[in-house]
């Protein structure tokens, strides 16, 4: 049992770090096609930037993730050394894992109405006139066709670990 929560905490390990380092692989012309779309729009081109928006893998892209990771990580090396505190943590940490990870599904799926608001609560009618959607989508462009099926894996791979994680719990 001990092996199957460290392969789980092991692969959700994996899952998390995906999309950071397609982030971080091709956020700078996912960024550069956001920019030609402000242009487009007649805004200017550091809006983005002004405002702390981002398409690679800095900042919360990187550290939650990454913090996510490194908590898998941690807990699959103490299920492989099958110490006795493994099992209460695996449903702390496959719980937390789980909720976080519909967090970032919900924040996903939002994301238009929340980058609106954001560029409204400014209070600069340049930011207010953007055209949102297009904009989000000259983003998405910037990335290959591939990184929408991967995040699909991702969280396949995230939910279906945590669940399946959480099962075997509620059944041994």
């Amino acid at each position: 049992m001990h092996t199957l929560f460290a392969a789980i905490a092991g692969t959700v390990a994996v899952a998390f770090l995906t999309m950071p380092f397609v982030r971080h692989r091709y956020g700078t012309p996912a960024m550069a096609s956001a920019q030609t779309e402000l242009a487009r729009q007649g805004v200017r081109s550091t809006a983005l930037h002004e405002n702390g928006m981002r398409f690679d893998a800095s900042g919360h892209e990187w550290w939650a993730p990454g913090g996510f990771a490194a908590l898998m990580v941690v807990l699959a090396g103490m299920n492989l050394a099958e110490l006795s505190w493994a099992r209460p943590l695996n449903w702390v940490v496959l719980s937390l894992v789980l909720l976080a990870n519909c967090v970032i599904v919900y924040s996903n799926r939002t994301a238009e109405k929340s980058v609106r608001a954001a560029f409204v609560r400014k209070n600069d009618p340049e930011l207010a006139r953007i055209d949102v959607p297009a904009l989000l989508r000259a983003a998405e462009d910037g990335f290959p066709d591939w990184t929408w099926k991967l995040q699909a894996v991702r969280n396949i791979l995230v939910f279906g670990g945590t669940i399946t994680g959480l099962l075997a719990l509620a059944l041994s």
